[in-house]
């Protein structure tokens, strides 16, 4: 084969009636594919990549898409492996990133979720964790598989699904020469470097804050944390100004008008328990922003799903024609060419109904839940919402990416669907509570892992890959990363709920889920967060994302801004257009790299915070309580007072995440 050095111009658009796509390997050559060596490093970055994306939910409740940090990883593995005359093929490049993306999809629908078990008190085991991300890792790709020729080859050119045909430019310029590969390790080492000083050695501190002055209670901060810097710079410039712009609504305006409304008031103001002059800005954030947040999430979710209401009808009209058609279709697989090769619907159907089976019949998927009759409900909705949710997905993320599938909305919609049910049979308990929320993290995986399929598919579609070799490959890295990305959630559960993990999508879903079934939920506070999120929409604005950042911290949300800034910078000054999208290629690459990096050495902290709690824990003895940050000490021996010390001290962090911020501003403009 004649090597090209890109793919041809009709991958980018609509085909005439009558003509097919020719991808980048035809469909007459056969080239390396489902091999060991692309399986086996695609199994290792799933693992990293996975491990690191569970923390950065946990921290801040976004994940971003892991499909071209991984295919970048894959083509410099394979170049080592030709440095001991291992020879690879790009297809396995292909197949060795589609095994290890599918860990970041299962991660997204872990950490919103399930983490909300621990903070009832009712912590799952590592097999149930497993059991729940395997059934729904393996029920989204199933769903998806009869989807594949209609989304991908039917709607080629007008489904441009960005980051599966990112992945497949990434893979062919990679193969072809050039120096990918670089930014992404250069960002793991600089992420895990940065993270290292802040959170192990507790050199400077990990958050700046600044007090409003005229405003109570308002305070402004930043995270110094690469790995939001990076998803802001990946995001960019307009969802990272909505999303601050939330939390500057929370920060700025929400809380000093709470604390102005409530001064001078002698009795609380539920759900807070003592009176709001009593309270810091922190608890004011905790009784009543929390909630408000929620409201708003929850209502831009709904919002979401609403506004692709008629592309959910035609998605499954889509789908009901191909099933149909596929069952009366007379082909034979010779008869069929390689690249149109899918899964068979026999092999689709027996995996599905055994799944059904499994989480009816298998005490060990929910856990606590002894009774038959809430596990066969708990199945049954499953099986609806699923497929329900997953026709959604893989339709939205063709038109907005996986970065931006609304997955929060669509668990939300869930979890409000089940707890109704239940509450109508009477199933409130703690019982009720926990399959209620079993079901959400399994549509939750199914939808978000049905997503990453629909890019990998496009990729391979692309390139011409194998599709029931692709769909094999999404299997073996759902079963093979489950468990690692559990058993990291599951290590630093003893952190959950604090400033270092808040896991605030799981703290939402515990909130909608109590609150449903309680009657407890503080609906004025929850109205006023769905009225902003209608108000945003009514501005034109994706609401989603603006929630969002009303439900987190504004100090998360800043960094998350400026990277999104700098995006706007270093584009903006690049030449010309061409070099301005290869500045954007280098800086989304370095940001994964950045988002790996402190992932990496942030599950490595919060695996020793969680033994320490444990062992204090068991011992009886009180958890030492770190002092203040090493600038802020030695600040204070060399004779400063301690407020001065602490300027010092955010003076030193700020101009250590400057350096970085120029660092990354440098990565992103250095040509191959």
């Amino acid at each position: 084969m004649t090597q090209k050095r890109a793919l041809d111009r009709s991958a980018y658009e609509p085909l005439p009636e009558g003509q097919t796509y020719q991808p980048y390997i035809s469909a007459d050559e056969s080239l390396p594919e489902f091999t060991f060596k692309a399986v086996v490093p695609g199994i290792l970055f799933g693992i990293l990549f996975g491990a690191a994306n569970a923390y950065l939910g946990l921290q801040a409740g976004l994940t971003i898409s892991t499909s071209i940090p991984v295919a970048v990883m894959s083509v410099a593995a394979f170049r080592v492996f030709r440095m001991f005359g291992i020879q690879g093929s790009i297809l396995e490049a292909n197949l060795a990133q589609t095994v290890g993306s599918a860990s970041s999809s299962v991660a997204s629908g872990v950490i919103f979720t399930l983490p909300a078990l621990f903070l009832w008190g009712m912590p799952p085991g590592l097999l149930q964790m497993t059991l729940l991300a395997m059934c729904g890792g393996l029920m989204g790709i199933l769903f998806m598989v009869p989807l594949r020729r209609f989304l991908i080859v039917k709607e080629h050119g007008r489904l441009p699904y960005p980051e599966g045909t990112a992945c497949a430019e990434v893979l062919v310029a990679t193969e072809a020469g050039g120096d990918h590969a670089r930014n992404v390790f250069v960002g793991i080492g600089v992420g895990a470097a940065l993270k290292g000083v802040i959170s192990w050695l507790h050199l400077v501190p990990s958050t700046i804050k600044m007090a409003i002055p005229l405003l109570p209670r308002a305070q402004v901060g930043m995270k110094l944390s690469a790995a939001l810097f990076g998803v802001g710079y990946i995001l960019g410039p307009r969802i990272g100004a909505i999303m601050v712009g939330g939390g500057l609504l929370s920060s700025l305006v929400i809380i000093p008008a709470i604390a102005a409304w409530g001064s001078g008031r002698t009795t609380p103001f539920y759900p807070a328990t003592d009176i709001i002059d009593d309270l810091s800005a922190g608890e004011i954030w905790t009784n009543y922003v929390r909630y408000i947040g929620a409201g708003a999430v929850a209502a831009a979710g709904l919002i979401t799903l609403i506004k692709s209401i008629p592309m959910m009808i035609e998605s499954f009209k889509v789908a009901a024609g191909q099933l149909r058609s596929r069952l009366d279709s007379t082909d034979t697989r010779i008869a069929i060419p390689r690249t149109a090769h899918d899964l068979s619907l026999r092999t689709v159907g027996i995996g599905l109904l055994l799944l059904a089976l499994v989480m009816a019949l298998i005490p060990q998927v929910f856990g606590v839940i002894e009774s038959s009759a809430i596990r066969a409900a708990a199945a049954i909705l499953i099986i609806i919402f699923g497929f329900f949710f997953v026709t959604v997905a893989s339709r939205i993320v063709g038109l907005v990416g996986v970065t931006s599938n609304p997955t929060s909305g669509m668990t939300i919609a869930s979890l409000l669907g089940t707890a109704t049910v239940f509450l109508l049979m009477g199933w409130t308990d703690d019982v009720g509570k926990a399959a209620a929320l079993c079901v959400g993290c399994v549509v939750a995986i199914a939808a978000s892992i049905a997503g990453d399929t629909s890019q990998d598919l496009k990729t391979g579609f692309l390139l011409g890959a194998t599709p029931r070799r692709q769909q094999a490959g999404e299997l073996i890295g759902v079963l093979t990363c489950a468990v690692f990305v559990c058993w990291t959630v599951q290590w630093m559960s003893p952190q959950f709920g604090t400033d270092d993990l808040p896991a605030p999508q799981a703290t939402l879903m515990k909130v909608v889920i109590d609150g449903v079934l309680q009657q407890s939920l503080p609906w004025t506070l929850i109205g006023m967060g769905a009225a902003i999120a209608v108000l945003v929409e009514l501005f034109r604005l994706p609401s989603l994302p603006f929630a969002v950042g009303v439900y987190l911290p504004v100090s998360t949300m800043v960094p998350v801004f400026l990277g999104g800034l700098l995006r706007h910078v270093v584009e903006k000054r690049a030449p010309t257009a061409e070099e301005a999208g290869d500045r954007r290629e280098r800086g989304i690459l370095f940001g994964s790299g950045l988002v790996g990096g402190e992932g990496l050495i942030g599950v490595g902290i919060a695996a020793y915070a969680a033994k320490r709690i444990i062992a204090a824990t068991s011992s009886g003895n009180p958890l030492p309580q770190r002092g203040p940050d090493l600038v802020h000490q030695w600040a204070v021996q060399a004779g400063l007072s301690s407020e001065w010390a602490s300027i010092c001290a955010s003076s030193v962090a700020f101009g250590l995440f400057a350096l970085f911020v120029v660092i990354f501003a440098r990565a992103c403009r250095r040509r191959a």
